[in-house]
């Protein structure tokens, strides 16, 4: 709940109080009683909504897509043993078909999540949750391929993979090797048709982009056509280190020895090339909080399902200095730095208001209490009118014995009114009216006990 909500609901309380005191003399016990069961049952009812509320799940929409359909089928087993888990935070997966559809479905505001790939998304409103993995540039050659670097290339082809998610790498390194002075062509390619067009020379080279696991080297090990001639070859990209410093969602990464194949190893020692991380990103808008049980209950989620999807153990903390890329939303910020809000911290507001609510709670229970034990006493059945009804007996008395009997009703009624007031049923205005009455009433008896012995008759008229 927010501010405004617990001050409407302190001074709803408020409210409360001031009527149970205005209606607590008024109503027939009965009726309090009814009143009081019906305030216990709103109050039973809205304490149960708001223990619903507060348990309820917050669940999150991811948007996602690949090519081969991967990455919704991960996502969807860390949504599912997310709520296995019983998390916090439940994730309803979109598939968009494609990397860029999903980022697009995130930048219009129609998801609170995505995968993407940090050359992909919206830097306006994207915050890195987690890095899932990361995707290596790799320029592959057919076996027995005479083109080694860069340089090579001129006057080549190259098969893309998802050219459309790849233009703005493509532009980067066209840039930085002036492939255009050296006409190189860029053709655009599904993974189907890339060893037919290995066969048929319409390219000389493929550049994908993937993470590196088992499974998509052996995928990529299956587009070449198979032949004697030896292995696979790569092209190294010299000059990553430049390319980072003018395209910052790159990076230089060193591609480890025997990657692609381990005997003989390819590459055959470690190979300078480019990597750019997919994140999961969230709107920066979306509550700290709920982005850092996010981050902790995927990362519970990895580690029990690392076994079965291994892809899953790339995921780690996204680049959390501060001139990143794409900067760390500060909820998975402070999960990762161990740096999480103290339940004071998150509910300071709440305690203060809690404390108010308390202590109107503990009036409204007072009221309650007295509401609900009082007496319904008419007016006139008060002691002190009871009192005030004795001065015209004593005025009309006509011997000692009837005086006497006046008397016996005063002392009888003083009594009864005396504990009412020790039993707490009687409120200040009544008591000061009882002494009242008694000293008039003590007064009424002296004057008409001397006017019947014969004493003074003006003074006892009066």
């Amino acid at each position: 709940m927010e501010r405004e909500q617990y001050q409407q609901v302190a001074i709803a309380a408020g409210a409360l109080a001031v009527i149970v005191a205005l209606t607590s003399r008024r109503l027939p016990r009965w009726l309090r009683v009814v009143l009081v069961l019906g305030l216990l049952l709103l109050t039973a009812g809205a304490g149960f909504f708001a223990y619903r509320y507060v348990t309820q799940p917050t669940t999150l929409t991811i948007a996602a897509g690949s090519l081969d359909g991967d990455v919704p089928r991960l996502l969807s087993a860390i949504a599912a043993r997310m709520a296995a888990a019983n998390a916090p935070v439940r994730l309803k997966v979109v598939d968009k078909g494609t990397a860029p559809e999903a980022a697009k479905e995130f930048a219009n505001g129609k998801a609170d999540l995505a995968v993407a790939r940090a050359d992909a998304v919206d830097l306006s409103i994207a915050r890195a949750v987690l890095t899932m993995t990361y995707g290596v540039v790799l320029i592959v050659v057919p076996p027995g391929s005479p083109i080694e670097s860069m340089d090579n290339l001129k006057g080549k082809t190259v098969g893309v993979i998802a050219a459309d998610t790849n233009h703005q790498v493509i532009a980067a390194i066209t840039k930085e090797y002036a492939l255009d002075a050296a006409k190189v062509q860029f053709k655009d390619l599904i993974p189907a048709d890339v060893p037919r067009a290995f066969q048929a020379k319409q390219i000389q080279a493929l550049l994908v982009v993937m993470p590196i696991s088992e499974k998509y080297l052996a995928l990529l090990r299956e587009a070449f056509p198979r032949t004697a001639k030896g292995s696979l070859g790569l092209v190294p990209i010299e000059s990553a280190g430049a390319i980072e410093e003018v395209s910052p969602p790159y990076k230089s990464y060193d591609l480890p020895k025997g990657t692609l194949r381990g005997s003989p190893p390819v590459p055959d020692d470690d190979m300078t090339t480019l990597r750019v991380p997919f994140l999961l990103v969230a709107n920066k808008r979306l509550n700290d909080e709920v982005v850092g049980r996010l981050a902790k209950a995927m990362m519970e989620a990895r580690r029990e399902l690392a076994g079965q999807y291994p892809l899953l153990a790339q995921i780690m903390s996204p680049d959390t200095d501060k001139d990143a890329y794409i900067p760390i939303h500060p909820g998975a910020a402070g999960f990762f730095d161990g740096e999480e809000k103290t339940i004071f911290d998150k509910y300071g507001d709440q305690f203060f208001y809690g404390s108010l609510l308390l202590g109107t709670f503990m009036s409204v229970l007072a009221g309650i209490w007295k509401f609900m034990t009082k007496d319904t006493v008419k007016a006139q059945d008060q002691p002190s009118m009871r009192l005030y009804a004795l001065v015209e007996k004593i005025n009309e008395a006509k011997s000692e014995t009837e005086l006497a009997a006046v008397e016996q009703q005063f002392d009888d009624i003083l009594k009864e009114g005396l504990k009412k007031v020790s039993a707490g049923k009687v409120d200040e205005g009544e008591i000061g009216a009882i002494s009242l009455a008694s000293q008039r009433l003590q007064y009424l008896l002296g004057q008409r006990r001397i006017a019947l012995n014969g004493g003074n008759a003006a003074l006892a008229h009066v």
